[in-house]
């Protein structure tokens, strides 16, 4: 079996919850399995440091994470249009796998959950991918041949999968979020599987 690294940051969960949608989704390619990761959160003040394990959830990445995975999927929830400063710390002190071209010819994908329509799904969308070009990656979006994607009345777009959590309520998965988050997930495992097969 080949790991693809689904890697995010969530304050609320909204994030999360889009991370094990879209795992399952990589996990619907033969050979394939999801690893799911993600990063502690910074401190604005001084320099902090978290346990090795978090309370709950899935466990903090590492470096070894990135250098081992087929594919890597990242997610952060929308920061004033950017991804969260925690998931940048962690991609930051990546420059060791940018060195060694570990990750060079890699697929990746990119997620995001935000709490208002217009607040910046897509540009958050477009700072992940940047570190991921720097790293020789190759960008999977998701094509409008994804039928969610054309009815979608919430997140979604085809840099890759968003929701909307609202505002005032904390809005579940629509089924077309859903259906995208997954089809996000197969598409990454699908092209690194056709990279791996040649």
């Amino acid at each position: 079996m080949s790991d693809i690294l689904v890697l995010y940051y969530s304050q609320g969960g909204a994030t999360e919850e889009m991370a094990r949608v879209i795992a399952h989704g990589v996990e619907e390619v033969p050979g394939m399995q999801a690893r799911l990761r993600t990063v502690p959160a910074v401190s604005t003040v001084c320099e902090a440091t978290a346990d090795s394990i978090p309370d709950q959830g899935a466990p903090y990445a590492s470096l070894d994470d990135m250098k081992e995975c087929a594919g890597l999927i990242l997610g952060s929830p929308t920061h004033f249009g950017n991804m969260a400063a925690s998931l940048k710390y962690f991609l930051d002190g990546s420059g060791s796998l940018w060195m060694s071209g570990d990750m060079i010819g890699k697929p990746a994908g990119v997620f995001t959950s935000t709490a208002s329509m217009h607040g910046g799904h897509e540009t958050t969308l477009l700072t992940m991918m940047l570190p991921l070009l720097h790293h020789g990656m190759i960008l999977v979006g998701l094509p409008y041949s994804e039928q969610a994607l054309l009815a979608t009345r919430t997140g979604g777009t085809p840099y890759g999968a968003s929701r909307l959590t609202s505002d005032n309520e904390n809005l579940p998965l629509s089924d077309d979020e859903k259906s995208l988050c997954r089809a996000l997930g197969r598409r990454v495992a699908e092209t690194a599987s056709k990279l791996q097969t040649g």
